[in-house]
């Protein structure tokens, strides 16, 4: 990068001031870890509130966990590169989340049942052997899945500081945040999630509201929509066109990634459902989340379009063109995800960009925290603890628990530094997670609501999610799926969401196939309990 787009790059409002708020904010979080600690002595406490958690704060807390930094930075960089076309992520989103309040879809049994963990369903409806394996599965596909947070996080302090994004300055910030994300999650537990995750959806509700308002203010609407227009054309407003990367296979991926399993399937949502006081208050507290599960994207999406409206045709974002979209249709020198935090770091006036700093950290403290306890959490209950013969005491559990989540830390710092596998974060995001949930939506789905669904079936659901593992650039381009044409670009054989609806079929065919082929001796225990 030359001088001039170190100079375009840094500039930004952020001053000392902000330092201040920033550093106060962060403080706060820590105290807030150190207050509860004493309460998280126990794995009930420690990974599920105590299951004392009603149907605000259960609001609260879903939306601050599900509303992470890492979903920010990614919602952006799909409206940025794919216009208001990307807002049909946001709406399947908010109807998939609101079946599922309405009608208990998966998590009113899985509540009734008092699990903890999806992969301790997994033993009560089947048997030890599949809750292992999907325990491992799970594990597998959440740690990938978060491999990129912390890169992405400190991308956007990078962007909206203005610190130069060609030094070690990126470094520094990724140790700086896991060293505080792993402080306070490994003295508090679920309890000092929910309350940070409280406080962040606070903090940060308002501030993206007010930055959503102060960007239609800069640029306009007209302005917006006819710069996207301009950039994109048709393809920017209607996602079932193939001009932006998405098409009428991504739109069913979608269906399934957001739709169900974000809020029915995928761990951390479900987490909370298992923390609430109750399954009315959890039914309740889906139904009022829909309404943020599909503003997460909304309002992120829309901002990464005034980013690209911003540098492509604002006098004052004109010398940040070169560095993100070069008029000569040259590749551009600096990644798409650092658009939207420079946009904000040159929009909002001091103070308050202080604030929206502060709440984006939050949002993505709240986000690893949850993660880390996840997964830390299943290695323990659902791996650690079948397979030993011994008692495993409380303390014991928390302790491997909290070191679980420390190891986790270092693999994230790791992953983050060295992974160079090009896709958009999103896209990254639901191949990893696919290689969980693709198996497991069919499994929960078919063990609650078909009887005759056996633990060989459920075992060979659940195995057929590692298909997904051909979904990741670099397996790709190993196996040939993705291949060098004579034009020197890129071209797939199979798009990752192709492969994602082929592994749920799969899934499913293998899951009743082995289930029929291979029936268990006795009546599943669920199937009562499912269907009352």
């Amino acid at each position: 990068m030359n001088e001039a787009a170190r100079q375009a790059f840094s500039q930004t409002n952020f001053g000392t001031v902000d330092t201040i708020i920033v550093v106060v904010y962060l403080l706060l979080s820590l105290v807030i870890g150190l207050m509860v600690k004493r309460y998280a002595g126990s794995m009930e406490n420690y990974i599920g509130a105590g299951r004392k958690v009603g149907t605000w704060l259960g609001v609260a807390t879903m939306t601050g966990t599900e509303l992470g930094l890492v979903t920010v930075m990614y919602s952006a960089q799909k409206g940025f590169s794919g216009g208001f076309a990307a807002f049909h992520v946001a709406l399947i989103a908010g109807a998939g989340t609101l079946f599922v309040g309405l009608t208990g879809f998966v998590v009113g049994p899985l509540r009734r049942m008092e699990v903890l963990t999806i992969p301790e369903y997994y033993e009560r409806r089947f048997n030890k052997p599949v809750r292992v394996v999907g325990a491992v599965i799970l594990v597998l596909a959440g740690v990938m899945n978060m491999g990129l947070f912390l890169k992405v996080g400190s991308m956007f302090i990078i962007g909206i500081t203005g610190l130069p994004s060609d030094g070690p300055a990126l470094q520094l910030v990724m140790i700086s945040l896991l060293v505080l994300v792993l402080l306070y999650t490994t003295l508090g537990g679920m309890i000092s999630v929910v309350l940070t995750d409280y406080i962040q959806f606070v903090v940060l509700s308002f501030a993206l509201l007010l930055v959503t308002a102060m960007a239609i203010g800069e640029l306009g609407w007209q302005h917006i929509f006819d710069t996207v227009r301009q950039v994109h054309g048709d393809a920017g407003f209607d996602p079932t066109m193939e001009g932006t990367g998405f098409g009428w296979s991504y739109v069913f991926w979608m269906v399934i990634a957001v739709g169900f399993v974000g809020g029915a399937v995928w761990p951390t949502a479900v987490s909370r459902a298992l923390a609430m006081e109750s399954e009315v208050a959890l039914r309740r507290q889906y139904c009022w989340s829909s309404i943020s599960f599909a503003v997460r994207f909304l309002i992120p999406n829309f901002l990464g379009i005034c980013a690209l409206v911003f540098i492509t045709s604002s006098p004052a974002g004109k010398d940040l063109q070169p560095l993100f979209a070069p008029a000569d249709g040259s590749p551009a020198v600096m990644e798409n995800l650092y658009a939207m935090p420079v946009f904000l770091g040159r929009l909002l006036p001091p103070v308050l960009i202080g604030i929206v700093t502060a709440g984006m950290i939050a949002a993505f403290m709240s986000t690893h925290d949850s993660y880390f306890l996840t997964w830390s959490s299943v290695i323990t209950q659902d791996i650690v603890a079948p397979l030993r013969k011994k008692p495993f005491p409380t303390k014991s559990r928390v302790r491997l628990t909290r070191i679980l989540i420390v190891l986790m830390g270092g693999y994230v710092l790791y992953w983050g530094l060295f992974y160079k596998g090009g896709e958009d974060i999103w896209d990254y995001m639901a191949v990893t997670g696919g290689i969980y949930f693709t198996g497991a939506f069919v499994i929960l789905m078919l063990g609650i609501y078909w009887k005759p669904t056996s633990s060989c079936g459920a075992m060979l659901g659940l195995l057929s999610g590692l298909m997904m593992l051909l979904g990741l650039r670099p397996i790709q381009e190993a196996t040939g799926l993705r291949y060098l044409g004579s034009d020197g670009l890129w071209v797939e054989r199979l798009t990752s969401p192709q492969i994602g609806l082929t592994t749920v079929a799969i899934a499913i065919t293998l899951a009743v196939a082995g289930s029929l082929l291979v029936p268990d001796r006795k009546d599943p225990e669920l199937g009562e309990a499912a269907s009352s």
